[in-house]
């Protein structure tokens, strides 16, 4: 069976930042819906559209087609009163964005009465190396597609 959009892609991978640092050891199986449900990368799901089960490769992908660009609006600074105690770096708090949309943020500091917190990604602005392999292909159930996302074994459980 080939990938295409509504079936269901069980794989392995490995995934290298771009100083080759070993970031997913590719030993755990994972299965994600394809076709667009933002299940995994853009990048990975043009790199396995049409490819088959035992299909393996190996793709370096930029920044936009990975965890997106860096954007210096999603660093901002608050007064350390407006936090819970206990706040430490590498925290993660999550809060609104300008938009009023969902963001989770990370403490990168705090110096003094100041907590430095940035809503990117940690891997945004990076270029990742991912070895993949793919171990399984099937379609799609009916539950599945309307769920946007892989159900059972390396999957989603509800």
């Amino acid at each position: 069976m080939k990938i295409t959009k509504d079936t269901v892609v069980t794989l392995t991978f490995q995934a290298r930042d771009s100083q080759g640092k070993l970031l997913e050891d590719g030993k755990t199986p994972r299965a994600y819906l394809h076709g667009g449900y933002g299940n995994t990368l853009p990048g990975i799901e043009v790199a396995l559209e049409g490819q088959e089960n035992g299909f393996a490769t190996t793709i370096t992908l930029q920044p936009k087609l990975a965890f997106g660009d860096r954007d210096e609006s999603l660093v901002t600074t608050l007064p350390k009163k407006d936090f819970p105690p206990g706040v430490k770096v590498g925290g993660q708090l999550e809060g609104t964005d300008d938009q009023g949309r969902r963001q989770v943020f990370t403490v990168k500091k705090i110096k003094g009465d100041t907590v430095h917190l940035d809503g990117n990604h940690p891997l945004a602005g990076e270029d990742l190396t991912f070895s993949l392999k793919v171990i399984d292909v099937r379609a799609a159930t009916a539950e599945e597609v309307a769920h946007g996302h892989a159900h059972g074994d390396h999957g989603h459980h509800h």
